[in-house]
């Protein structure tokens, strides 16, 4: 079984693939580790998949997983994730931005003890108010909702320990958060600065229409983090406000009418007091089915809301367990 797996995703990759094995076998063989390497092709329409095959065809170790179509860099990466076989799983672009020859720092850290190790692209080859900018906010975002303070969430060349990815599942653009969801479960989490090339060939498949989306993941990613075992914290505090302000409204309306300002038909109180009732009415009732949800998937999966590290002195289980303690009568 190889110890370190690296997993990487192309989409319209074709001229980059020759030159990024050349550099990677290179410096994946310099490593006293044994390894393997998952190609993704995300439903390339070049000549991507022609060019994984040559070098999977030349080298026993390159693993090729061919999508029907475009499915998106997050699919990619989860369905590496789930092929690898490896204890350290390290994912990393196809464009030769990341260098191959980075990947012992992060190896390196790993063995220090700690449980993942996110790229840093310190020196940035990119446009600055292009790429750079909104990326230096949006990980300023990430971290101070998160609380884990990464200085580059979106660099895709990371190191994992394989337990840390268990029962992680991603979705949308949730790729860029995977540190976090080890870091819920434990994992020591750090960074090491890692070197950014200009791309050579090919383009871009990052814009800043892809912003939008990171920052609805973050609302997610939030909720996860604080609210996905009791969701109704969520629904029934907005239905409380919601009848706070009901109220307020209704008692705004019953003073205009004793004091003679105005009657109820002449303001929209009364409309308003109706509304927040029942939003905050339909809150709760979400909440409560968001309740039910969370408690079937739980207990319809045998898991629990929480993570055993270590236990010491456990009893063991019998092994008589089952048969009658009492004699059979004859």
């Amino acid at each position: 079984m190889p110890k370190v797996s690296i997993i990487i995703p192309f989409f319209n990759e074709e001229a980059n693939i020759t030159p990024l094995f050349d550099e990677l076998l290179l410096a994946l063989q310099g490593l006293s580790n044994s390894f393997e390497v998952v190609c993704i092709d995300d439903g390339s329409r070049d000549g991507t998949f022609a060019e994984l095959s040559k070098v999977a065809e030349a080298h026993g170790s390159v693993r090729v997983i061919r999508f029907r179509r475009n499915f998106g860099q997050t699919a990619a990466m989860s369905a590496g994730i789930e092929a690898a076989t490896g204890d350290v799983i390290v994912p990393m672009d196809g464009d030769l931005q990341n260098d191959p020859a980075d990947i012992a720092k992060l190896l390196a850290l790993l063995d220090e003890g700690y449980d993942v190790v996110s790229g840093w692209r310190r020196h940035r080859a990119d446009r600055e108010f292009g790429r750079k900018l909104p990326s230096r906010i949006a990980n300023k975002l990430i971290s101070l909702v998160s609380g884990v303070a990464l200085h580059d969430y979106g660099c895709s060349l990371k190191a994992y320990r394989r337990r840390t990815l268990e029962g992680v599942r991603l979705y949308g653009e949730m790729h860029r958060f995977v540190p976090i969801f080890a870091s819920w479960q434990g994992a020591r989490v750090t960074e090491v600065i890692v070197n950014h090339r200009v791309r050579h060939a090919g383009s871009s498949k990052y814009g800043l229409s892809r912003t939008g989306k990171v920052v609805l993941d973050l609302v997610v990613v939030k909720f996860l983090s604080s609210y996905h075992t009791k969701p109704i914290y969520v629904f029934g505090g907005f239905g409380l406000w919601s009848f706070a302000c009901g109220l307020a409204a209704f008692g705004l309306a019953v003073y205009y009418k004793l004091a003679g300002l105005k009657d109820f038909v002449a303001t929209p109180l009364p409309l308003l007091t109706v509304t927040f009732g029942l939003v905050g009415f339909l809150s709760i009732l979400m909440g409560l089915l968001a309740e039910l949800t969370i408690r079937t998937y739980y207990e319809s999966q045998g898991k629990r809301p929480y993570l055993i590290e270590q236990e010491l002195n456990r009893p063991q289980a019998s092994k008589n367990t089952g048969e009658s303690s009492s004699p059979r009568g004859s």
